[in-house]
């Protein structure tokens, strides 16, 4: 009667081994999203800046000035200036994927100001940012391409942006 519990207690217990390497080998797969879409909301980057009035930070002067010093390491940085510089290479390396659609409608606005309204601060920063100037060459043949169609286009998707939130 002993041998009968013992030899049952032991096939619970190898069975239970057998189960738990089996999970363990092989997890069930807990998404059939791709790679991709798992991960964009868990590395999107933080909005909590979304709402910066950028028109505020291009039209001052000194205000404009702090940023780019910031992101040039030659002045002190505000926290959404800080933040900005943190993820500014990954932004730039995988052309703002993880933005919100405010970001990038953000991004697209500051770095269009600096190109044509302050092309040295702009080369400065993209010796540092965008060595190749893989976003200025694409914005140039835009510009071009389009004849400033572009521009009226994103202002109008960012009031659709804008009235989501």
């Amino acid at each position: 009667m002993f041998n009968l519990r013992f030899e049952r207690l032991l096939g619970v217990l190898l069975t239970a081994v057998l189960i738990l390497r089996a999970v363990y080998a092989h997890p069930p797969a807990t998404t059939t999203l791709p790679a991709a879409q798992m991960n964009s909301n868990v590395d999107a980057y933080d909005s909590k800046f979304d709402n910066v009035d950028l028109d505020e930070i291009l039209n001052q002067e000194r205000l404009l000035n702090n940023y780019i010093k910031c992101l040039e390491n030659a002045g002190p940085c505000t926290p959404d200036a800080k933040m900005l510089k943190d993820i500014l290479p990954d932004a730039m390396m995988t052309d703002c994927v993880k933005c919100t659609e405010k970001q990038k409608y953000g991004a697209d606005k500051v770095t269009r100001h600096l190109i044509d309204n302050r092309p040295d601060d702009w080369q400065r920063l993209e010796k540092i940012y965008d060595p190749q100037g893989s976003y200025r060459i694409k914005y140039e043949e835009s510009k071009t391409l389009n004849n400033g169609t572009k521009e009226k286009i994103q202002a109008e998707d960012l009031d659709q942006v804008q009235g989501d939130s």
